[in-house]
């Protein structure tokens, strides 16, 4: 078990670019999700998980855990990369006892309500032994990080629970909590870097100037310690190969479902497609993120 009182001190920071074969460098993104589940999901990184799931929970709990153990259930190979329908979620248990489930969803796939269900019920029913008493299952938290607009909440975070209709301040049990981190809006709002819930996403948004990405580094051991991994992690040949091979199955995906919503066949798509990549460019979106977004490959955007 880890706790925040035998966490490593890392001395200096640096902001971890990547080069592609075409020649420009970006920041990785800690948002694709098999690089989330290196920096996030390994044993080792108790520190920066236990972080950033404090963070999280502060925000409707203001409940500080203060340790954590990593369930890791993740074996990468091409094949498993290359899948678009694998989820590299992170698995977790908080204080012995209470589970957490954190996923990334880039891509709207218009099932998120019964995708968070379906990760929560498996957390929940497989932690009970037959013949076991129904009180000993544990609560479980699921933490979602979206990477599209979902729900009609104003905030950019939302916490569901088991209430009563008439009565919203009663609970039937803690037992279930649903979180979800819209990281559209959150990029629409005022940074406010005293809170560590907006330092965290300040260091998931590929899109963070570098200086204000050294700024909360500075500012928060456990982004530090994310910073690290990702920094150590991002010299590794396979670890960038899977990372491309990740991001190459995400676009695939996105080109394959405009082709099934009849987008592929209508006249004048690649026109628009092109108008809305130059936009984004224009407001400073990432390539990768205006490729996924529009279908268009990487050098084409590039090239705009």
């Amino acid at each position: 078990m880890k706790t925040l009182f035998t966490r490593p001190l890392f001395v200096g920071h640096r902001v971890r670019q990547e080069t592609h074969p075409d020649g420009f460098s970006q920041r990785f993104d800690p948002l694709n999700d098999y690089l989330f589940c290196k920096v996030m999901g390994e044993k080792g990184c108790e520190v920066q998980l236990l972080g950033f799931i404090n963070a999280v929970l502060g925000k409707t709990r203001g409940e500080q855990f203060t340790s954590i153990e990593i369930l890791e259930n993740k074996t990468f190979t091409p094949e498993k990369i290359g899948d678009k329908s694998v989820t590299f979620d992170v698995r977790a248990v908080l204080q012995g006892k209470t589970k957490v489930n954190v996923e990334v969803q880039l891509r709207n796939r218009y099932n998120m309500d019964k995708r968070s269900l379906f990760h929560w019920s498996r957390e929940f029913s497989s932690s009970l032994i037959s013949g076991q008493d129904f009180n000993e299952l544990p609560d479980v938290i699921a933490i979602n990080i979206v990477n599209f607009d979902y729900l009609g909440t104003k905030d950019f975070h939302s916490c569901f629970r088991l209430r009563d209709d008439k009565e919203p301040d009663v609970i039937l049990t803690g037992a279930l909590e649903i979180h979800f981190i819209n990281m559209v809006r959150y990029r629409k709002l005022k940074q406010k870097l005293n809170d560590p819930l907006y330092r965290w996403l300040t260091w998931f948004n590929k899109s963070s100037p570098p200086e204000l990405i050294a700024e909360v580094v500075k500012m928060d051991l456990s982004i530090l310690n994310a910073e690290e991994k990702l920094a150590f992690i991002s010299g590794d040949k396979d670890t960038i190969d899977f990372y491309n091979r990740r991001f190459m199955a995400m676009c695939d995906e996105t080109s394959w479902r405009n082709y099934e919503r009849g987008e592929g066949r209508k006249e004048g798509h690649q026109e628009k497609a092109i108008e809305i990549a130059r936009n984004m460019k224009v407001r400073g979106h990432p390539l990768e993120e205006i490729a996924m977004d529009t279908g268009l490959s990487v050098n084409t955007v590039k090239k705009l």
